[in-house]
Parts: C-alpha cells; sequence; structure tokens
C-alpha cells in the first residue's frame, strides 16, 4: 500500500467514524434535517400574505358630515386597515388602543367640512400603536394617505363650487403625477425579505451548534484519543472525518430549502440559480469553519456552545436584516462581516432580488472562501486538547 492510498484509507476510516457518531444519535438528525425544514413551511406559511392587512382600527367622527363619511369609507376600502370601530370620543379610541383592540385610530373633529370649505383652519389627527413596530407603521402610512387624499376633496369640492370646470380643478389639486417604482422587493412583501434572511440565520445558528457539540464532545466523553487514532493522529483528518457527512447534510437541507423558496412558493429569483446554490453551499462550509475555529480557541464543549449561540443570535440584529451596517456603531458594523449569514444574506439581495451578476457579488463569496482558511491558525490548540483529554465542567 503506497504513501497515498494509506491516507486515503485513514481519512474513509475517519468518515467512517464520524457518520457511525451521527447516527448514533438521532436528535442529530432530527435537529440537522426536520427543524430546518419545518422552520422553512413553518415561517413561509406563518408570513404567507406577505405583509399583514385589515388591521383593526377605529375612527372617531365628531363632524358627521358627508365629507367625513366619505373620509372612512376611503379608509375602510384601504387594504392595510380595517375600521371595526366607529367611535363619538378621543378617551374611547384610547381604551381600545390601550387594550390592544386596534393599532390606531383616525380622527375627524367637529365642524371639519364646514371650516375647511370656508377656509379656516382644521386638522386631522391620527394615532398609530409603535410599540408594535410593523402594524403601527402600517396603520401610519394608511392614515398619513387617507390624510392628503382629504385635503384633495376638499380642495376639488371649494373650487368646483366656486365654478371652476372639474379638469382645471384636477390640475390644480394634484398638478405632479407621482410614479412609484419600487426595486428589488416591488411587491413591498416583508415575508419575501425576512423568511430569506432568518432561515439560512437559523441554519448557520444549528450548523454552529452541532459542529461544536460533534467535535467536543470527544474530549468530554474522554473518547478524543481514540478519535485521533483512527484518523493516523491527524487533527485535520480527524476534524474533516467530522464534518464531511454534516457537510452534505446541511448542504442538501439548504438547497432543499432554497427550493421550497424559489420552486414550491415562487420567491422572486432574478439571478443565477447557480449562484444561490453555491452562496448556500459556501454558507455551509463559511458556518462550520466558523463554529470549528470557536471551538479550537476554546476546546470547552459548555464554553464553546455558549460562545456560539451568542454569535448566532446576534447575526439575526447585527447582520444587516432589519437595520442597515452602513448606519451601525462603527466597531459593530466590521463585525457584522465576521457572520457568514452577512455575506449570504448581501449574495441573496443583489443577485436574488436585484439579478446582479455573479461579478458584482465575488468578493462576498472570496469572504466566505476565507472562513475555511481561518480554523487552520488554531487547531493545533484542538490536537492538543484532544490528545490530552481534560473536561472541565
Amino acid at each position: 500500500m503506497n504513501f497515498k492510498q494509506l491516507h486515503t484509507n485513514k481519512l474513509a476510516n475517519s468518515v467512517i467514524y464520524g457518520w457511525n457518531q451521527l447516527c448514533s444519535r438521532p436528535v442529530y438528525l432530527m435537529l440537522m434535517i426536520v427543524v430546518p425544514l419545518f422552520s422553512t413551511f413553518f415561517f413561509l406559511d406563518f408570513m404567507n400574505e406577505g405583509l399583514p392587512k385589515k388591521l383593526p382600527s377605529a375612527i372617531v367622527d365628531q363632524d358627521n358630515t358627508p365629507v367625513s363619511r366619505t373620509v372612512t369609507r376611503n379608509l375602510d376600502a384601504s387594504e392595510l386597515v380595517d375600521i371595526n370601530y366607529k367611535l363619538n370620543t378621543y378617551a374611547e379610541a384610547m381604551v381600545l388602543a390601550k387594550q390592544g383592540k386596534i393599532y390606531g385610530f383616525f380622527m375627524i373633529p367637529r365642524n371639519f367640512q364646514s371650516d375647511a370649505e370656508a377656509g379656516r383652519h382644521t386638522t386631522i389627527t391620527y394615532y398609530t400603536n409603535m410599540a408594535y413596530f410593523v402594524p403601527g407603521t402600517l396603520s401610519y402610512k394608511s392614515f398619513k394617505t387617507t390624510a392628503v387624499s382629504t385635503k384633495g376633496v376638499i380642495s376639488s369640492a371649494s373650487l368646483i363650487e366656486a365654478g371652476v370646470s372639474k379638469s382645471l380643478v384636477s390640475n390644480m389639486v394634484q398638478p405632479v403625477v407621482t410614479q412609484i417604482h419600487p426595486l428589488g422587493n416591488p411587491w413591498a412583501n416583508y415575508s419575501i425579505y425576512l423568511s430569506n434572511s432568518f432561515l439560512p440565520g437559523l441554519l448557520e445558528l444549528i450548523i454552529f451548534q452541532i459542529t461544536a457539540f460533534s467535535i467536543l464532545q470527544e474530549i468530554k466523553r474522554g473518547t478524543s484519543v481514540k478519535w485521533l487514532h483512527v484518523s493516523g493522529n491527524s487533527i485535520i483528518r480527524a476534524v474533516a472525518g467530522k464534518l464531511i457527512p454534516q457537510f452534505f447534510i446541511f448542504a442538501i437541507v439548504g438547497l432543499c430549502m432554497q427550493g421550497i423558496i424559489y420552486g414550491f412558493w415562487h420567491f422572486p429569483l432574478k439571478g443565477s440559480v447557480w449562484a444561490m446554490a453555491g452562496a448556500m453551499i459556501m454558507l455551509v462550509l463559511s458556518s462550520q469553519a466558523f463554529a470549528l475555529a470557536v471551538v479550537s480557541i476554546i476546546p470547552n464543549l459548555r464554553f464553546a456552545l455558549s460562545i456560539l449561540s451568542l454569535f448566532g443570535i446576534l447575526a439575526f440584529s447585527i447582520a444587516g436584516f432589519s437595520f442597515p451596517c452602513e448606519d451601525m456603531y462603527g466597531p459593530i458594523a466590521i463585525f457584522s462581516y465576521l457572520m457568514p449569514v452577512r455575506h449570504y444574506f448581501l449574495i441573496y439581495i443583489n443577485v436574488a432580488l436585484n439579478g446582479y451578476p455573479v461579478y458584482y457579488v465575488r468578493w462576498q463569496y472570496v469572504a466566505m472562501l476565507m472562513f475555511t482558511l481561518a480554523p487552520l491558525a488554531f487547531m493545533w490548540k484542538l490536537k492538543k486538547e484532544s490528545a490530552n483529554p481534560v473536561y472541565i465542567p
């Protein structure tokens, strides 16, 4: 047997050892396969509408005139809010808002129509519960649109009553026609944005946990010496034996998640399907490498799992999903680029939503590739701990 065959056999033995360890605990496979796929169907179905619609709202009409009733009908016709309550006082509306029965209310004061038609100052007031940010923001948007259109209704009625022709009134009330073209996500669908950031982040977190637990349990149980022996005393082969079976499972699961998102739910994919598949594979590799670097630096099961859990959870906040990294505090913005899922998210935005060519996001692929090299600088410490296992609770 030559040198190359000897090393190949040792790697094969290490992979077989890693696969047997993986299969010895069904909870591993459930966490790796069932949880990500179940979460994919759950969140996509949970956010099927894309945005919450027909949010319960109220109107306080203290004027009770044709104009105020027109405002009520226009507001109720909005797809974002649903006028469930027609009230008489501000106090009644505030009680419902504090009870959580409505997300906002629109208030029309007394003498609104007569004051507006006479040219006297009058005020439309609307309140939204921004403690619930998404429904509060949507209610605010709908109320504001109605308030602006109400100004046009009043102005049009006054001008027509003064004898101005309807065609001229239209040009006077709305001299500029506004055209809005949302880019990337023209449907303004919250699910298209959030699901494709949350689900890869969840997969990254699971990869962190499985990678750390599968390696450091050997030190915890005192079997790391046998683990190294199976691989010919090579920490690289030993780690490869653990991670190769996991990589194939996670890669298949990740690609299935993409298949569900783009194939079954028909989320937009303007760019190359191969670019997104490659991004998912690189996400799996870079997440494994990130976890491997952490467990090599901190070869203690509890401590490493705690650190990786912290990083995985922080990724949801600092990876740029909900708040732009450019507006974060400097060190935090830099730290966000140390999360593999941040680079996947940038590829998703630019390739899937904006339809840019792969060349535009080449540095994101390079960054994720660099993650795979990082553990090499610290694996000597993992080998040292594995050769002389001392478990510290």
